[in-house]
């Protein structure tokens, strides 16, 4: 999976850490976006339904999401850093700008940011 390796890549972090992690924010993402958004997402994420479940199987409590502080929270159950959210969040709206254009990163950093 790409955004997975380059969130492994970028912040040194193993691939389970990665997918849950990413996981977390697409959770917030698809219940603050509307479902044409969150679904212009999703095509350009392949098994981003399987890091949702990826993250809630791993104990990050993905339906009590609600912002970023909530997402600190998850985050920190699965060894990282409570800093780490912005640098995940750069990563994946990188990514996402890159595969959907401007106007869904928008749109995802306005719910998730």
């Amino acid at each position: 999976m790409e955004l997975i390796s380059e969130l492994v890549k970028k912040l040194s972090i193993s691939e389970d850490a990665a997918k849950s992690g990413a996981g977390l924010f697409f959770k917030l993402a698809q219940t603050k976006l509307s479902a044409g958004d969150f679904s212009k997402i999703a095509k350009a994420v392949p098994g981003i339904n399987d890091l949702i479940k990826s993250a809630s199987e791993s104990g990050g409590g993905v339906s009590g999401l609600t912002n970023l502080a909530s997402i600190d929270a998850a985050l920190s159950k699965f060894g990282l850093n409570i800093k780490m959210d912005d640098k995940f969040l750069s990563v994946i709206l990188s990514f996402v700008g890159s595969k959907c254009g401007k106007d869904v990163k928008v749109k995802l950093e306005d719910v998730i940011g």
